[in-house]
C-alpha cells in the first residue's frame, strides 16, 4: 500500500510595495549601507503602509492568488494555518480573518506561533492532516508585519527586518512527493535573548511599558548568531543523514533569511555551492515567517519535479528545524 503524503501543488506570495532601503536607514539611526551590508547582506526591506491594514491584508492577497494558480474555489479549503508573530490582533486568530476576507467559508483554520520558525512547523502541521486522509486540501500561510513591532531608533533590530507573505498548499500525493521528513527543535532557555518584553499575559500593557518602549522586538544579536549558526547547521545536516542524501542530491537549500552569514554557514555544513541556496535577503530582509515560502514562491519557476529541498530555519524562543520536500510539479 503506497503512503500519502502532503505535496506543495501551488506556491504564492506577497511583498508590500514600500521599499526601505539602507540609505533611508542611514537617516533614522547611526548606521550606514556597508556596515548593514557586511553584516546581513540586507540592502532593502518591505513595508507595509496605510491605515488599518495589517498581517491579513498581506495574507489575503497572497492566498487569493494561490488559489487563482491553482484554479480552486476557496470553498474547497479543508484548512488554513497562519504562522504569525504580528497577528491583527490578541484574539481572533489571523488565520479566521483570512479565511473571511477570501471567501473560505469551509474551513477551520488557526494561528501557530513559533517566530522565524513558524511556517516550518506549520507546514509540518499541515501535513499531517493530508497524510491521516482527514483533508485533501490546506493552506499554510506565513506572514508577518514586522515593521509593527520594530523600533527605527534600534539599530540593531531595524536593519534587518520587513514586512511580507508566502503561501503554499498541500494536497495529497501517492507517488513519493511532498514533506517526506522533519526534524523541529525548541529551547524555551533562549527566550531571554530574543523576544517581546511587553504586551503579553506576564506583563500587560500599560503606560509605563509603552513609554520604555518594551512593545518591540529586544535582541542580543551575538548570542542569537552563535546559536542559529550551530543549530540551523546541525538540523540540515540531519536531515540529510537520516535520508541518506548526500550534497549532489540536493537540489535546493530553502533557508531562513535572517543573515547572510548564517545561510552560508548551513550550506557549507551541508556541503552545498553557492549555487544551491535560495537567497533573497537582500530585497527583503528579514520576513520572519514569511521568508521560506516566498523564496519557494521566487524559484518556482526554476523548480523541477522530483526536486530534493531542506528547508531550514532558526527562530525566537529558540525554536528551529529541517523539512525534506520533494518537489511535486514543474514550475
Amino acid at each position: 500500500m503506497s503512503r500519502t503524503t502532503a505535496a506543495i501543488t501551488a506556491v504564492n506570495g506577497y511583498v508590500p510595495e514600500t521599499v526601505l532601503s539602507n540609505q533611508v536607514l542611514e537617516t533614522l539611526v547611526e548606521t550606514n549601507d556597508a556596515w548593514i551590508t557586511e553584516r546581513t547582506g540586507i540592502k532593502e526591506r518591505r513595508i507595509l503602509k496605510g491605515k488599518g491594514l495589517g498581517t491579513s491584508d498581506m495574507a489575503a492577497e497572497a492566498v487569493k492568488g494561490l488559489l487563482e494558480k491553482r484554479g480552486i474555489a476557496p470553498e474547497e479549503i479543508d484548512l488554513l494555518i497562519c504562522a504569525t508573530v504580528t497577528p491583527d490582533h490578541q484574539f481572533p486568530a489571523t488565520a479566521n480573518i483570512i479565511c473571511d476576507k477570501v471567501g473560505a467559508k469551509n474551513a477551520w483554520s488557526f494561528d501557530l506561533m513559533a517566530a522565524c520558525s513558524g511556517f516550518l512547523y506549520a507546514l509540518v502541521t499541515g501535513s499531517r492532516f493530508i497524510e491521516t486522509g482527514a483533508h485533501k486540501k490546506v493552506v499554510v500561510v506565513g506572514a508577518d508585519k514586522m515593521s509593527s513591532i520594530i523600533d527605527y531608533t534600534d539599530r540593531t533590530t531595524c536593519i534587518i527586518f520587513g514586512d511580507g507573505c508566502g503561501a503554499v498548499l498541500l494536497e495529497p500525493n501517492e507517488d513519493g512527493l511532498g514533506v517526506m521528513d522533519s526534524v523541529l527543535r525548541s529551547d524555551g532557555s533562549g527566550c531571554q535573548y530574543l523576544h517581546q518584553k511587553a504586551g503579553g499575559s506576564v506583563k500587560p500593557a500599560t503606560v509605563r511599558t509603552v513609554e520604555a518602549r518594551e512593545h518591540f522586538v529586544y535582541q542580543e544579536g551575538k548570542a542569537v548568531f552563535k546559536f542559529a549558526v550551530t543549530n540551523m547547521a546541525d538540523v540540515s545536516a540531519e536531515i540529510m543523514e537520516r535520508n541518506k542524501l548526500a550534497p549532489e542530491d540536493v537540489a535546493w537549500l530553502v533557508p531562513h533569511q535572517a543573515n547572510k552569514r548564517i545561510i552560508d554557514a548551513t550550506a557549507n555544513r551541508m556541503g552545498l555551492d553557492d549555487s544551491k541556496v535560495m537567497v533573497n535577503i537582500e530585497r527583503y530582509g528579514n520576513t520572519t515567517s514569511g521568508t521560506i515560502p516566498l523564496c519557494l514562491w521566487e524559484w518556482e519557476p526554476r523548480l523541477k519535479k522530483g526536486d530534493n529541498l531542506v528547508l531550514s530555519a532558526f527562530g525566537g524562543g529558540f525554536t528551529w528545524g529541517a523539512v525534506y520536500v520533494k518537489w511535486a510539479y514543474g514550475g
